[in-house]
């Protein structure tokens, strides 16, 4: 059973995050052959503040 685990800076609407998981079960149905009701995809959202980039937190204005 695949277990996708995706990290995200919170922010996104909901209608991407469900096409996300939707073009990323695709992709291991795909790839790994797996039956599509064995994919599982978590998607975690991390508010900015706590998502750091070169030493800054995204809310902080650390780089993309």
């Amino acid at each position: 059973m695949p277990i996708i685990d995706i990290t995200l800076v919170q922010g996104r609407p909901d209608d991407r995050i469900e096409r996300l998981i939707a073009e990323v079960t695709d992709a291991a149905v795909r790839s790994l052959d797996a039956p599509r009701e064995t994919v599982r995809v978590v998607v975690r959202e991390v508010p900015p503040s706590r998502f750091g980039v070169a030493g800054r937190s995204k809310a902080a204005g650390g780089a993309a």
